[in-house]
């Protein structure tokens, strides 16, 4: 017998939003994570907020959206209040009721911009991190760099101190024949942003380089950062990254052809890590790294685990849509990454957790 098409326009719904999950949902190991990190920084939260005044959005369903929009790749806050309005997961990890009216997304922006910082996200990023003690190697690590496209065009590097044209800069820039540099040369959207070139023969972009240091048994990242793109950055950051997880154990850190310079590799040794980086041999004067350390076989295996941390980046990249941030200012895409960071562990976590259970 045919069903009827029978139109209802609103009627009572006696199951939740938790009811309409399934138990197996792959969100429901994350959301439980979430809640545990959330439940330990509620006294940071509490600072921060005044006893009186209109409240604000809750700072747990503000994160818990961020987590959301991150990991199903939502380009706009306008577009994350949409599926707030009518998607029940959405409603049920952000801690929405069935009937609870969703936040206009300029208030959402607003509310973002003033709880999220640097210290914010890196004592997200550290109690994540604390859920994932288990899995974590305290021997063996990989360290790297990427590069993260600025939200800003080559119109808007002109020169330091010049004339930006009539009305603020709506003169339309030519810079055909001209030579541009860092030192000569600045954005005028976002002057934190460095005009940098990833390889030789590249195209040459306004950029950042964000830097991540992991452990090589699962592959969950330990540390995160942002600088501004020069030369040295990657080989900068890798020893700050490091320096702390040095000690009285010895330790070894992998990484690509461009860690492999004799300062650095002196500079590794000399805190008690072993540098485990890809020799390259084109390089004037040859490789730093010579037969002491490629003999072993941790060496070949770090050559291995290293490539680990491509899939990260990758990640971070196209899931967390890092290839061209859109905030400007280093602070803020600092806090962008490191907060993309910690979303990239709780992933692997939940994948991690599953595979223990199974």
């Amino acid at each position: 017998m045919r069903g009827e098409d029978s139109k209802q326009e609103a009627m009572f719904s006696y199951l939740s939003p938790d009811q309409r999950v399934p138990a197996d949902h792959p969100l429901r190991a994350v959301r439980k994570m979430v809640d545990t990190v959330l439940a330990e920084m509620s006294p940071r939260f509490a600072r921060l907020y005044a006893d009186v005044g209109r409240p604000s959005i809750a700072p747990e369903r503000l994160l818990r959206a961020l987590l959301l929009q991150i990991f199903y790749s939502v380009r706009s806050e306008r577009l994350l209040m949409e599926q707030l309005d009518y998607n029940l997961l959405f409603r049920w990890f952000v801690g929405l009721a069935m009937d609870e009216s969703v936040w206009n997304h300029a208030v959402f922006s607003k509310n973002r911009e003033r709880l999220l910082n640097e210290e914010i996200a890196e004592g997200f990023f550290q109690r994540v991190l604390g859920l994932a003690q288990p899995y974590l190697s305290d021997e063996h690590f990989t360290v790297d760099g990427t590069l993260i496209e600025a939200w800003a065009s080559h119109k808007s590097f002109r020169r330091k101190g010049g004339d930006e044209g009539p009305s603020g800069g709506t003169r339309e820039a030519n810079f055909h024949g001209e030579k541009r540099t860092n030192q000569t040369h600045q954005s005028t959207t976002d002057p934190d942003a460095r005009l940098y070139k990833k390889s030789a023969g590249s195209e040459a972009k306004l950029a950042y380089l964000g830097h991540v240091l992991m452990e090589n048994r699962h592959g969950l990242l330990l540390k995160t950062c942002v600088t501004q793109a020069t030369g040295t950055a990657e080989r900068d950051a890798a020893l700050q990254m490091v320096r702390p997880m040095a000690g009285a154990r010895r330790i070894t850190l992998g990484g690509d052809k461009n860690f492999d310079t004799r300062d650095l590799v002196r500079k590794l040794r000399g805190i008690g890590v072993t540098p485990h980086v890809a020799q390259n041999t084109e390089r004037r004067g040859g490789s730093a790294i010579d037969a002491r350390t490629t003999r072993h076989s941790g060496y070949a295996i770090s050559q291995q685990k290293r490539k680990r941390i491509e899939q990260s980046f990758g990640w971070m990249k196209i899931i967390g849509m890092l290839k061209k941030v859109k905030l400007r200012g280093r602070e803020k895409v600092s806090w962008l990454f490191t907060f993309v960071g910690a979303a990239y562990n709780l992933y692997r976590l939940g994948h991690l957790e599953a595979e223990a259970a199974a």
